[in-house]
């Protein structure tokens, strides 16, 4: 279906990643056929049959939406939104087209001289501002204004009527407007609530000169909203408030996050950009972090994986406020969901697991079992008395995905790695996340973009129960090409021994990066140069190279190794001793960072590569009839005689030298290491894991990501040497091996042998022979 999908105007890219979707993939290239019988689709008709396959919550309506579109009676974005809005609230069949039509601007044409007039009147409003501000002035109200006036107009030709009638009022931009506006430091948010979009900047929120006050009017924003879609709307209005100055009261407006893994796995390089963003914002804002496991599922929960979260977040740099788990509160959330119950908003189900899967599974027959029943039920689930998989507590609610009554408890006879067996019912995370947002008194909960369809959940839930209601923000994911990060498929990986481990160094897991010797310093500032916005990010690992790069060059001492030998013998070596001592710059760009020194004896290894019998124009290193220089050594060697194998194979250099002051520049100067003194190591060279960018995808690797795996990936290489000077360094210390790259100590090495990971090549350099 791709090709499917790309005549329709979507990109290879979008066509893959949509098709991930099932459900969406399906309904689109229905709505793409039904199209056909009435017009081409080309991209403008195609965007807004994908607008229509990813938003349309009742599939019964698709053929009627896709005629309209196909028929050019819905042109615009702002058609479509407000015909897919009317649906929305209109399920039900059959549809009353004319009213269908009448909501959604059907035949409603706005003229250039209906905007020019509507423009012309909203200019006049606010000339003064205009005259006072000139171009700082903020264009955006008089465009919301447009918009209620002309609900149907194209929003460019709207705006480039309005630049156009500015420019006629205050002529051309002057020096004095070019500069840039001083704003107080405000937060900047972008979030939705209920559907509704609303964006926070430092122009229209100056007043909010702190987190408190902003925080108590997204709230006053979000429970408007919400209130207005109930029956006693001012009622829980007042409640909301209470809450709300009860909860600013606690922590006095304090920015409070948290990140809330599920130790069932090893993070990875998302889950950098989820502590970044949550330990970082808070930072940023004088608040706190806590660090709370999510452990409701203790089946898959093990020790080391608890460990190895805490010890990540270490590692990048931040430390908890306090470490939690949703255990902690265990008690708290079971009398949460009584009150659930009480209230007549949660009943005991016995539809099975097979029954419930999908986002439509049939309707409970037990939805409307009496209050006492499932208080009763809910009772002997809590004391062991029903059996696994037979029952669930469910929430009377409908998410944004359309997924009905979703599981707030299930029946578990597994000990909990904490709470031991005391209890055998666990709570799910759409029961969990928020009340336990809620109890911590979190204000920002700030989550990845596929919460999204639990937002309304969380908000209702909290809501519910009559608990303070957090706000929740979601941000794009960040996934990166040439990998899997999926724990199951990870798993997969490591059973069928094409990787060691969770810390593989060619997996993107954080734990796989630190052994490969990535830096968290380069970590967090690849996380930042990503940033925050509501887009899936999917990019190349050569962005997240180039920070390790930037962040290595400054800080990964220089020292020289040979990977592939060759021995070189100075015949007129300038020392009778045999030996001299060289120091060596740590970082030659900056000799006051320090030096180390190494020892040149007579015999020496080069790299192989750095020699060759007869050279071409292009080569600059070591030949029989070209000399080359000695690093850091001020030597030139000049070759007497190749030494041969029987094979033909040259096995040593015999050569003569002389200082660089004595001799003419040679073409280049290569690295080495003494041949007595050196230290023999492992190292090991990885390259890419997975053949393709999206190993994942069916359509491109069709026997599935382990067929695409890249045998060559791993070279271990076990007669390399490396100077003496790193003999006392640690495990994770880093080097950069002149001319050949950046290099890491792995774990894996011994008092008996060094073992080196290749962290990343030096940049490429075309012109370099």
């Amino acid at each position: 279906m791709t090709s499917l999908f790309v005549a329709a105007g979507l990109t290879e890219q979008k066509a893959n990643e949509t098709l991930k979707n099932k459900q969406v993939s399906a309904s689109f290239a229905e709505a793409i056929e039904l199209a056909k019988h009435t017009c081409e689709v080309d991209k403008s008709v195609g965007n807004l049959l994908y607008q229509i396959s990813t938003r349309l919550k009742h599939k019964h309506h698709l053929p009627t939406i896709v005629s309209y579109v196909a028929s050019k009676k819905l042109k615009t974005d702002i058609q479509l939104n407000c015909a897919l809005d009317y649906l929305k609230n209109n399920p039900s069949m059959p549809l009353d087209e004319s009213k269908f039509s009448e909501a959604s601007g059907v035949g409603v044409e706005v003229s250039p001289a209906q905007i020019e007039d509507v423009i012309e009147k909203l200019v006049e409003a606010n000339k003064a501002e205009l005259l006072e501000q000139r171009y700082k002035f903020n264009t955006g109200k008089i465009l919301m204004n447009a918009r209620k006036l002309l609900k149907f107009a194209d929003g460019r030709i709207v705006k480039s009527e309005l630049d156009m009638q500015i420019l006629d009022l205050l002529g051309p931009k002057s020096e004095a407007d070019l500069e840039p506006a001083s704003k107080p430091k405000v937060p900047y948010l972008s979030y939705y609530v209920w559907g509704n979009s609303y964006t926070l900047t430092t122009n229209s929120f100056s007043e909010f000169l702190n987190i408190k006050m902003l925080l108590l009017f997204l709230h006053r924003i979000f429970h408007k909203l919400h209130c207005s879609t109930t029956g006693n709307g001012h009622q829980i209005f007042i409640k909301c408030f209470v809450l709300m100055e009860e909860h600013l009261k606690i922590t006095g407006g304090q920015v409070r996050t948290r990140f809330p893994p599920e130790p069932n796995g090893i993070l990875h390089i998302g889950h950098a950009k989820a502590i970044n963003f949550n330990f970082g914002y808070a930072k940023a804002n004088d608040g706190v972090c806590f660090l709370r496991y999510d452990d409701t599922n203790p089946e898959k929960e093990e020790e080391k994986f608890f460990k190895g979260i805490l010890d990540m977040v270490n590692w990048l740099g931040y430390t908890p406020y306090k470490v939690t788990h949703a255990s902690d509160y265990f008690q708290e959330l079971f009398d949460l969901a009584v009150v659930l119950i009480k209230k007549d908003l949660a009943y005991i189900c016995h539809q099975k697991y097979e029954e419930l899967k999908g986002i439509n599974p049939p309707p409970s027959p037990w939805r409307n079992r009496p209050i006492p029943e499932s208080l009763a039920l809910f009772e002997d689930m809590r004391k062991g008395k029903l059996d696994e998989g037979s029952t669930t507590l469910r929430m009377k609610h409908v998410m944004e995905d359309g997924k009905q009554d979703p599981v707030a408890y299930r029946i578990k006879f597994t000990p909990h790695h904490r709470t031991g067996d005391k209890w055998c019912i666990y709570p799910t995370y759409d029961f969990t996340h928020c009340l336990c947002d809620s109890i911590e008194q979190i204000s920002h909960s700030l989550c990845t973009k596929e919460f999204q369809a639990r937002r309304s959940s969380y908000f209702w839930l909290c809501n519910s129960v009559d608990i303070y209601c957090p706000v929740q923000w979601e941000y794009g994911r960040l996934n990166l090409q040439y990998t899997v990060v999926s724990k199951r498929k990870i798993q997969k990986l490591i059973d069928a021994g094409i990787v060691r481990d969770w810390d593989d160094p060619r997996l993107f897991t954080l734990t796989a990066l630190r052994r490969r010797g990535f830096p968290p310093e380069a970590l967090n500032d690849f996380c930042a140069k990503v940033g925050v916005t509501g887009n899936l990010c999917i990019l190349e690992p050569s962005m997240l190279e180039a920070c390790v790069r930037t962040t290595l060059n400054n800080t990964a001492p220089r020292v020289m190794a040979v990977l592939y030998p060759l021995k070189v013998t100075i015949t007129n070596f300038p020392n009778e001793a045999g030996s001299l001592d060289i120091k060596v710059p740590d970082f030659p760009a900056d000799e006051s960072k320090g030096n180390h020194v190494t020892n040149l004896t007579k015999s020496i290894f080069i790299e192989r590569s750095d020699y060759m019998e007869i050279a071409d124009k292009s080569y600059k290193r070591f030949a029989s009839d070209q000399s080359v220089g000695l690093r850091h050594a001020g030597l030139v060697l000049t070759l007497e005689r190749a030494e041969k194998s029987s094979k033909g194979d040259v096995v040593e250099l015999f050569v003569t030298c002389k200082s660089v002051e004595d001799s003419p520049k040679p073409k280049a100067f290569i690295h080495w290491v003494s041949a007595t003194s050196c230290l023999e190591c492992e190292v090991r060279v990885y390259s890419r894991l997975f053949k393709h960018k999206n190993p994942e995808d069916t359509s491109v690797v069709p026997g599935g990501f382990v067929t695409d795996c890249n045998s060559d990936s791993l070279s271990v290489n076990t007669a390399a040497r490396v100077e003496c000077s790193v003999k006392k360094a640690k495990v994770f210390d880093k080097f950069q091996f002149e001319r050949l790259g950046y290099f890491c100590i792995d774990p894996d090495t011994t008092d008996n042998t060094m073992v080196f990971n290749r962290t990343i090549p030096l940049k490429e350099d075309a012109g370099k022979n």
